[in-house]
């Protein structure tokens, strides 16, 4: 005779609830083990932290100098001695060559040494000078500038500058795109076809030269930037939000709003746009490295953020003309922007797996 057991009530639904919250543990588990880690790592802790808590990170004043301590190295580059030998004049501006005049001033403020082989203590042609090359100093981690600035604290203050520029650009784009991308969708006839010429016609345009055409027309700064960008991104989501809302339109659901009264507002709104957000929400993603690139250009070029602003594109200006001497002034800004971008893309790419139903299991 088999014996029959009976489960309490409160038991047997306490074991569901716990294998409940044991499945959504593991799907949860398995979402962010699909998360691209280190393009969020470095996304965050180059860009977002660094943005948000410049002024309370970053150990110097962004705009502010000390001459005295201009072209200091990275704090990991040791002191060094160079022997160089005593010309008229550089010939060939090598590292192995002084000129009198330059030897002298050197040994004036005590950051050389002279090797008298004649005897008589004066700096003569063919005399070495022996120069003593301060290392880096921990104070000033990533170096100064040739003003004497911190890089470290201007990259922190040109990662809030790229944040802010990057946010606002592609939001106003994206608006603007995205609106009009729907209404020449869902209108059709002559709306859609002049629309999308204008967009053939932004489309046909360099971006950097019509960003400068504008600049030069609107005048440069902070607003000027996101302004300019933000016209040349929105041709991008009027293209792409136009074909996604061509095939929503013919759908039967948008046919019965349409018999229940629904006005053309509220079908774009209530029944279009959210279809397309996912869409929205990738090309977004994918213009952030886009809208920093541009910036950065722009900056560099001199049309994009005023000095003494620290962009990363101005440090790299500022940085070209001693690149060879002082390296990182330009390759710390320009090291930030490559893996920025990067980082950026491949986040998007993985946006667009997941979100599109297509693709989310391939």
């Amino acid at each position: 005779m088999a014996v029959q057991t009976s489960v309490p009530p409160g038991a047997a639904a306490a074991g569901i609830e716990a294998e409940a919250r044991g499945s959504l543990a593991r799907r949860i588990w398995n979402e962010a083990r699909r998360i691209p880690m280190i393009p969020m790592f470095i996304l965050v802790f180059l860009l977002v932290v660094p943005a948000i808590f410049a002024d309370v990170l970053s150990p110097h004043h962004s705009t502010i100098g000390d001459l005295d301590r201009a072209l200091e190295p990275p704090g990991w580059v040791p002191d060094r001695q160079t022997s160089q030998t005593v010309v008229q004049r550089v010939r060939d501006r090598g590292a192995n060559e002084i000129s009198v005049n330059n030897a002298r001033r050197n040994l004036d403020r005590g950051v050389a040494t002279l090797v008298d082989t004649n005897g008589n203590g004066e700096v003569d042609l063919g005399e070495t000078v022996v120069r003593l090359e301060e290392g880096g100093s921990w104070e000033y981690p990533f170096g100064t500038d040739k003003q004497g600035r911190d890089v470290l604290s201007r990259m922190m203050h040109g990662a809030r500058i790229s944040l802010a520029v990057s946010v606002l650009a592609i939001l106003l784009g994206g608006i603007l795109g995205t609106g009009l991308g729907m209404i020449a969708a869902y209108r059709g006839g002559f709306l859609d076809a002049f629309l999308m010429r204008i967009v053939d016609i932004k489309l046909a345009f360099p971006s950097i030269l019509l960003a400068l055409t504008l600049v030069v027309a609107i005048g440069s700064g902070f607003s000027t930037v996101i302004i300019v960008i933000a016209l040349l991104l929105w041709a991008r989501y009027a293209r792409v939000i136009r074909g996604e809302a061509l095939a929503i339109r013919e759908r039967d659901f948008i046919d019965r709003a349409r018999v229940a009264g629904a006005s053309n507002l509220r079908i774009m709104l209530r029944h279009i746009f959210p279809n397309v957000f996912n869409t929205v929400i990738v090309l977004a993603t994918l213009e952030v490295g886009h809208v920093i690139i541009l910036e950065a250009t722009l900056s560099f070029l001199g049309a994009g953020i005023p000095r003494p602003n620290p962009a990363w594109g101005l440090m790299a200006a500022d940085g070209r003309e001693v690149i060879t001497s002082s390296y990182w002034i330009f390759m710390f800004p320009c090291l930030a922007i490559v893996l920025t971008v990067l980082s950026m893309n491949l986040l998007g790419d993985w946006l667009r797996d997941r979100l599109d139903p297509k693709l989310r299991n391939v």
